[in-house]
């Protein structure tokens, strides 16, 4: 490897424009840009600076082979991972701003720690920012809470269950569980699908591109052939790496639908009585690493270092609220059809291997919804009924209770998603991926769309945010609440009763196979 080629990876690794780079070795722009281009290359003085700097050996930033000195380490030292090559999920010290962020949110009092997460979230990844990390998680851990803070949040099933306002079991017709069921199935991989096209788009692409395929307000799949190379061009998101509805022959690997499979086989081999330790041998057992993401990834990862729940969500894991738990869920209030309070237990068994606080009631209110919709199809009380299974005085029933009042105060539907850009800030990781951001849009997309299962999984993917997860939760409920034949042939046909999975032994599998499987695990 040509040394400017070395030089350009370094940089580029640490996330550092040229300007930075020259600025931290006293240089100008212009010598960076030659040391790259292969125009020149820097003095000794220069070289030892940028190694010792960015904790690299000579061999390898010089001549591309770090062979010699993994030997002599081999022989004299402590080995060291490289840093750079970590990913940021598995790095806690390179997501330090989404740690304070998130810890402040939780009422934790920080404020004299403000400056040194900005400056240590600024070092390139390596030793010393990995051991700056580790102080400040170390503050995190120990830190009080702020005094006056409003919100009563905890993680424990015992204390949420004593602080929720509970909902009663419901009726429900055991004849049309079936259809249900196989609504719930297929809605949530249409729902899904939907979103999967543009998972990761923000809305200020998004719109615009809607509205250039004649597809705004969003009422179809999007598909490979409203791509041109044109378009393609036009916008930063990365339309061509991405997967379309046109092209499919069933729902493709997601996240959002491998873990109803995955929490399929997990009932299957541990039973109802499932514990969080059980769900989390079935994490190692059934998928690799790269099947999981954020907190997953963080809850995965800390398995295999020997951390069990509920340690394993809480050990330097800053995005302990996001939206992972939240589509987790869904199988739970399948399996308990009129019993809320047994699915969002169940719910809470899964969450607290990886989230805490609102990101474990998120998915217990996913669950409970999804129980409730066995029963009824009323949409608010679809919502009040997950609502009922987590803490009243938490920030995820605050917010959700808000939607609520801007669609009983006639809000319209776009004053009351504006309200929802207007406190989550897509443009950030953590606005665009956290639990109640997400949770808000669900439940905004259930009101407005009155039941209506193309118009509701639309709305949900239209505004943003994490619209392939939105579209799936959005999808599942109404499926369960309206059945198999209330979703269009149109939004069924590309699906094909398919979806494929990355689970282990699993593979494909058939959405009414695992309808019939479901009902056997229905007490």
């Amino acid at each position: 490897m040509e040394f400017g080629t070395c030089i350009y990876r370094i940089r580029t690794q640490a996330k550092l424009s040229q300007a930075q780079f020259a600025e931290l070795f006293d240089v100008s722009q212009q010598a960076v840009q030659k040391w790259e281009s292969g125009g020149s290359v820097p003095d000794l003085e220069k070289v030892v600076r940028i190694a010792k700097y960015f904790d690299v050996s000579l061999d390898s930033l010089v001549m591309g082979n770090d062979n010699r000195v993994v030997e002599e380490m081999n022989r004299t030292g402590i080995p060291k991972p490289q840093y750079q090559n970590m990913h940021n999920w598995e790095f806690y010290s390179s997501n330090l701003q989404t740690e304070y962020e998130q810890s402040v949110e939780e009422g934790l009092d920080l404020d004299a720690y403000k400056d040194v997460f900005d400056a240590v979230s600024r070092l390139p990844n390596g030793e010393r920012k990995k051991r700056l990390g580790d102080v400040l998680y170390d503050a995190v851990i120990t830190a009080e809470p702020k005094e006056g803070y409003p919100y009563a949040e905890p993680s424990e099933l015992e204390s949420i269950q004593r602080v929720r306002r509970g909902a009663e079991s419901l009726p429900y017709d055991r004849s049309a569980l079936r259809e249900k069921l196989y609504g719930a199935w297929t809605g949530r991989a249409c729902g899904c699908m939907l979103g999967k096209s543009v998972e990761g788009i923000r809305t200020n692409e998004l719109v615009p591109f809607l509205k250039e395929t004649d597809n705004y307000p969003m009422h179809r799949y999007i598909y490979r052939t409203d791509l041109t190379e044109e378009r393609i061009a036009k916008y930063k998101y990365g339309f061509s790496g991405r997967v379309y509805a046109d092209e499919i022959d069933g729902m493709p690997s997601d996240d959002d639908t491998n873990y109803t499979v995955l929490a399929q086989e997990v009932i299957a081999r541990y039973g109802r009585d499932f514990t969080p330790y059980d769900m989390s041998r079935a994490w190692l057992k059934y998928q690799g690493k790269d099947a999981y993401c954020t907190a997953e990834r963080v809850a995965f990862c800390n398995f295999v270092k020997g951390y069990l729940p509920p340690q394993s969500a809480i050990y330097k894991n800053p995005y302990r609220e996001w939206i992972g738990a939240q589509i987790r869920g869904d199988y739970f209030g399948y399996i308990n059809p009129g019993n809320p309070k047994l699915a969002a237990e169940m719910a809470w068994r899964d969450a607290s291997i990886s989230h805490v606080k609102n990101g474990i009631y998120g998915e217990m209110f996913v669950a409970a919804m999804l129980a409730v919709a066995a029963s009824t199809n009323d949409v608010e009380e679809i919502i009040l009924g997950g609502l009922a299974e987590i803490p009243q005085a938490s920030r995820l029933h605050e917010s959700i209770l808000a939607v609520m009042d801007q669609f009983r105060s006639g809000k319209t539907q776009a004053e009351c998603f504006a309200m929802i850009h207007e406190k989550y800030d897509e443009y950030s990781a953590h606005g665009w991926c956290h639990t109640i951001s997400n949770a808000m849009i669900v439940a905004a997309a259930l009101l407005y769309g009155r039941g209506d299962f193309a118009r509701s999984i639309c709305m949900s993917v239209e505004t943003g945010f994490d619209t392939d997860c939105n579209g799936a939760t959005v999808g599942s409920i109404l499926g369960m609440a309206n059945g198999i034949n209330a979703i269009p042939d149109y939004w069924k046909k590309p699906i094909n009763d398919r979806i494929h999975t990355s689970i282990f032994g699993v593979g494909t599998v058939s959405i009414s196979q695992c309808v019939e499987k479901t009902l056997t695990h229905v007490k």
